[in-house]
Parts: C-alpha cells; structure tokens; sequence
C-alpha cells in the first residue's frame, strides 16, 4: 500500500524558513499530480502547491507564488516544499496528497477532493 508521511514543520518567526518533506513508500509511480495542501483552524483547505510529475509542470497558489517551491527528489521518492518568507497567514496543518485523476495541475491542486490518497500532516506555526 501506498503510505504518505510529512514532516518538517515547527515553530518558526515570520520572515524565517522552513522545509517539508513528503516520503512516499508503496506504489506511488501511477499517481499523476502530488502536492501540498494546508488547512487553518476555522478554515477549509486549500492547495498550496502541485507538481505533475509526467512533464514537472507546477502550480501555485497566488498566495504562496514566489515565496514556496516545490521540488521532488525521485531518487528518494520524496517531495518537497521550501517555504520562504513565511507570514503568519501561512500558520496551518500541511498535508501531502497526491493524485491520479485526467486533469491540468492547476484543476488537481484547487479541488481537494480530486486527490486520493493524503498523509496526516504537519503543523506549521508562524509567529514572533
């Protein structure tokens, strides 16, 4: 089975940066799009950043653009969000998900019901 596990998160003050990491192990190759997507407390939750792993396309929210990357290191089967410049607005449960329907990256990373399989997430504090 395939198992999705993030880690990384913290405390850390605005401005600072932090790192996530998503290692997959199973049969994780025929899932087309895999990504970040975070959820605030009182809040629903929203793609943060996509990667679609055929042509390495991306997708970013706007308000995260410029600031987060994601990267995917397939030697280790494991993805990654840099998250630079963090805001308290940022402060959130991040999860890794990823995904296997037809779609563009943009359509999988908005719609979190279009991603099937999800870790149990990290939390991510930003505060002075």
């Amino acid at each position: 089975q395939v198992q999705l596990v993030e880690s990384g998160g913290g405390l850390v003050q605005p401005g600072g940066s932090l790192r996530l990491s998503c290692a997959a192990s199973g049969f994780v190759m025929h899932y087309s799009v895999i990504g970040w997507f975070r959820q605030a407390p009182g809040k629903e939750r929203e793609g943060v950043s996509c990667l679609r792993s055929s042509d390495g396309s991306t997708y970013y929210a706007d308000s995260v653009k410029s600031r987060f990357t994601i990267s995917r290191d397939a030697a280790k089967n494991t993805v990654y969000l840099q998250m630079n410049s963090l805001k308290p607005d940022d402060t959130a449960v991040y999860y890794c998900a990823a995904g296997s329907l037809i779609g563009t990256v943009q359509t999988m990373c908005v719609t979190t019901q279009r991603m099937s399989k999800w870790g149990q997430g990290t939390q991510v504090t930003v505060s002075s």
